[in-house]
């Protein structure tokens, strides 16, 4: 075979290849809206393997939650478990950001600019994140078990790409969600269609914002 064939040969089978290879993926569509048929904003939805012994893709596991104008940016971010967080404030004035939920309490004292050190997320579950000086400062950071998740946008839609094909337990939390996130659980088989359309309508509580001080409050160094 002369090399004009020889390449087209190579060439041929890398395409089939590739394309093998993207056949062998799926991806979950959600669409996630409230009780009044609404999209929902920033709600989180997981996809585990049903099998507990399926190999899992890698993710980065670094993140960033600035602070820009007095409050947590973003307000809401899903992050896989072991994910280091660096707590950067772009502001003028000083925060001291905590944690007090049982997935990773922590203190970042009174600062500007960046911290030291970062904060590694080791344990799954709900972190609420707060400020000591700004009251209506609140975030959350949701340590997922899984590295198949996604965030709704503002139009409620989360899109869970590249998983293999094969069962998975989906569920969605949301930090107004008003059930128990393990009651949002649907079992999803990506194995029949490269594309799985599902569909969320929670039940969400009234958000309560609290106010935010005048300028100038409190001395006007914080």
């Amino acid at each position: 075979m002369n090399r004009p064939a020889v390449m087209g040969a190579l060439l041929a089978a890398i395409t089939l290849g590739a394309a093998a290879a993207h056949a062998q993926t799926s991806e979950i569509v959600a669409q996630v809206t409230d009780s009044r048929g609404k999209p929902v904003v920033d709600a989180v939805v997981v996809a585990v393997p049903a099998d507990v012994n399926a190999r899992t893709a890698t993710r980065s596991r670094e993140a960033v939650v600035d602070q820009i104008d007095k409050e947590f940016v973003p307000r809401v971010m899903a992050i896989f478990v072991g994910t280091t967080v660096r707590f950067p404030n772009h502001d003028d004035v000083r925060h001291h950001v905590y944690s007090f939920s049982p997935a990773k309490r922590f203190e970042l004292p009174l600062y500007s600019g960046v911290p030291a050190q970062p904060v590694v997320f080791d344990k799954p579950g709900v972190v609420v994140l707060g400020c000591n000086i700004h009251d209506w400062m609140i975030g959350y950071i949701y340590v997922s078990e899984s590295p198949y998740f996604a965030k709704t946008g503002s139009d409620g839609k989360a899109v869970i790409s590249d998983l293999s094909p094969r069962d998975y337990v989906v569920r969605v939390w949301h930090p107004g969600l008003e059930q128990a996130e393990e009651a949002t659980r649907k079992n999803i088989d990506t194995s029949r269609a490269a594309r799985v359309d599902v569909a969320w309508q929670l039940r969400l509580k009234p958000e309560v914002k609290l106010r935010r001080a005048p300028t100038g409050e409190r001395g006007g160094r914080y």
